[in-house]
């Protein structure tokens, strides 16, 4: 973003103002001039202590509209399962040789599937996958037999979150081309679930702040 362009669009918000969702949607598809689809992400400030595994916050939500992103899905499975997964539609499909691609850095997808009893062969990709978000996990579903609809749902805009250190949750929530009200539907869906996932121990207030930016805009604090 050069600085001219972040001058003028600050001259267009106020940074100190809580905004209504749909208000500040509004601002930031009116400033997302970027010569690409820009992406609007959500952060959701919680209270919960991150270093607490009991109080920590993850999960996978089909939004209503999509993410408006292509997503190529890997499915590591044999036999039936994999046939499955490429009547589906995922790109790439595999057993053993795919885990050691992967194992190699050879990461052409999105977002990685596998069937159960693939798990125990998994544990030597975890290195690869776990810390780029993309390791099969049953918490997000994406550890399953039933392939062929989570194949569908990821490839709908299904979003996977989890807290960081911070105790902050960043998800996309669609492109600036969707309109306001579509992407009011999915930051709804996604505030649903993530308070659905209050941990209990978590007794006082759950969410502290939200924040909903573009690509190349500001972020907007805004009311939940």
């Amino acid at each position: 973003m050069t600085g001219k362009r972040l001058t003028d669009i600050k001259k267009n918000i106020d940074r100190e103002k809580i905004y209504d969702i749909k208000d500040a949607l509004s601002v930031l598809k009116e400033n997302a001039k970027a010569k690409f689809n820009e992406t609007i992400d959500v952060s959701i400030k919680l209270t919960i202590d991150a270093k607490k595994t009991d109080q920590n916050v993850r999960g996978s939500i089909a939004l209503p509209h999509g993410t408006g992103r292509t997503c190529r899905v890997a499915v590591v499975a044999r036999g039936d399962k994999a046939a499955e997964a490429t009547s589906a539609g995922a790109e790439i499909v595999g057993g053993e040789e795919l885990i050691e691609q992967i194992v190699k850095g050879e990461l052409n997808f999105d977002a990685c599937v596998a069937t159960p009893d693939m798990m125990p062969l998994m544990s030597k990709a975890a290195r690869v996958l776990g810390p780029r978000g993309l390791m099969p996990n049953p918490k997000f579903g994406t550890v399953t037999n039933d392939i062929a609809a989570v194949v569908a749902s990821l490839k709908k805009g299904r979003v996977n979150f989890k807290n960081e250190k911070a105790s902050i949750i960043h998800a996309p929530v669609g492109k600036s081309s969707f309109t306001v009200e579509q992407l009011q539907d999915n930051i709804d869906a996604l505030l649903a679930e993530v308070k659905n996932l209050k941990p209990a121990a978590v007794k006082a207030t759950y969410i502290k702040s939200m924040h909903i930016s573009s690509t190349q805009g500001p972020a907007l604090k805004c009311a939940f």
